[in-house]
Order: C-alpha cells, then structure tokens, then sequence
C-alpha cells in the first residue's frame, strides 16, 4: 500500500514520514494541485499524525487520495490505517458502485482488524478524515473524530466533516455505558480520557465509542476553489474560515499547507499539525 502514501527523500522527515511535499493530478478543467505540511507539536512524544496524499489510476479512473489520521497513546494505529484504509477501500471494486456503503465498510473492517490485533498495535487509537476525489469532479469524505475536512466555495469557508466531540454525542456515550467527565479548565472526556467521542481502536473504551464514520458527497464545480483536511492541531486555534483565507492568498498549496502550520504553531498549538491543501482551480 506505500503507493498511496506521497514521500519524498528531498523533503524533511517527521515520525518516519515526509513533513511537506506538493503533488498534481488532472481535471477536465485543468491541473489539480496539492500540498501538505506536517509538524510536530510539544507534546512530550513521538509525532502520531499520519497522512496519505496522491493521485493514482485505477480501471481508467483517475482518483485522489486524501487523509490525516491524528493518533493518540502512539502511532502505530494512525500508521496501520495510512498502508491499509484505502487499500481496503479499493479492494472489492464495490467503490464504482455504491461509494457510501464501500467507504463504511471499510472503516469498520479498520477498526475490527485494529482491535484484534491490539498485542502488536497497543491499545491506542486514532481518528481520521479522508477525501476521495474522483475524476476531478466528485468529493467523498469520510470522518471519525475531531479533524475536519473544509471546502472553500466563491471565497466561504463551508465544513464537511462533523467533529465528533464527547459533549455532542453524550447521549450515545452514555447509552453504552460510558460517561462524560467536565472538569474545570479541560474539555469533556469519555470516562475522563478521550477528547474524542469516535475513533479508531481504544480497546480499553471501545464499548463506549464508536467508529461509525459520517460520510459526505461533495460536487466538485466551477465555484469549489480549495479543499483543506486538517487535525485539529490546526482547528483549535484557527477558524474554517481563517484556514481558507490563508489558502486562498498563496495559490501554491504547498506553500498554504506550510503557512497554515506555521500560523497554528504562531497562535501556540500544542498538538501534532497536519494539513493538507488541494486546489481545484
């Protein structure tokens, strides 16, 4: 699955991973250009961003894939899910037909797998945002947790994903069991540890999370300019609207993946940074 990972020995390293690079793909309009950008937070460990960024052909189709998977207590569940989500995705062919029903059966075959093989994956956790754009003109995102994914239409700032926050979704928590702690100066929590109401893996809160994904499709059309996927290493501290003006101003989407990073780490993020800026037009 390496193929649907973008690395480049040019460019600087990060938790075993290409930090920056840019990529393109075609439309019938033209070029569609990519860039992204990955920092490390302060955070006293490893950097357990993950991501996947290119452009492949496949059955006389050209599609992009696009994901950030943001892990938490290490990295070994966010870098399984970069080699196999989209492999599993694609694997069945069943994506042609019915993208819907072929992208949530492959999340929960994610974390089903994830979950059984925690002796070698830990009992950590990640979420994820992925973007499917297929032939230039159609968007299918997918989410579990808090990073988003932003389309930018005639300049505004339009959220696809959902953030999926244990405040919000208390009620599922609850109903399996589990609760939701609001201590004084942190946010809500599932059973007081997890920022994240869905995720990926977990196994010790599992009974109490879900990996259901929320699924959209977006048409790409002559008024969609930008799409940005992000961890929320960048939402905490800048607005979807914020994100798409800086993409907006520097047309190389490298360079407002790298800006937008740094901007995050200027306003004093303290998580992992993961970003990555593709442009339409």
């Amino acid at each position: 699955m390496e193929k649907f990972c973008c690395f480049s020995s040019a460019s600087e390293v990060v938790g075993g991973q290409a930090s920056s690079r840019s990529g393109k793909g075609k439309s019938d309009e033209g070029e569609i250009k990519y860039g992204f950008s990955l920092v490390k937070g302060k955070a006293n460990h490893p950097m357990e961003d993950y991501h996947v960024a290119n452009f492949i052909n496949i059955k006389g189709h050209q599609l992009g894939l696009f994901a950030i998977f943001d892990g938490h207590m290490g990295d070994k569940v966010p870098a399984y899910l970069q080699k196999h989500l989209f492999s599993n995705i694609l694997k069945e062919g069943e994506l042609w037909v019915d993208p819907r029903r072929s992208i949530a059966k492959a999340y929960e075959k994610m974390d089903q797998t994830i979950l059984s093989h925690s002796s070698d994956l830990g009992r950590g956790g990640s979420t994820a945002v992925t973007a499917i754009l297929m032939n230039g003109r159609k968007l299918w995102v997918a989410n579990v947790g808090d990073s988003r994914a932003v389309v930018c239409r005639g300049g505004k700032a339009i959220q696809i994903s959902t953030d999926h926050e244990p405040g919000t979704e208390r009620a599922s928590i609850e109903y399996r069991g589990g609760f939701v702690s609001n201590l004084p100066g942190d946010v809500p929590r599932v059973n007081g540890q997890l920022a994240v109401s869905r995720a990926f893996g977990d196994k010790s809160l599992k009974t109490h999370l879900s990996s259901e994904p929320d699924i959209r499709e977006v048409a790409v059309d002559s008024n969609t300019d930008i799409l940005i996927l992000a961890s929320d290493g960048l939402w905490k501290v800048m607005s979807n609207q914020e994100a798409v003006d800086v993409a907006r101003r520097l047309r190389e989407p490298q360079k407002a993946a790298k800006e937008l990073t740094a901007e995050a780490l200027r306003r004093e993020s303290k998580d992992d940074i993961s970003c990555i800026v593709v442009r339409f037009r």
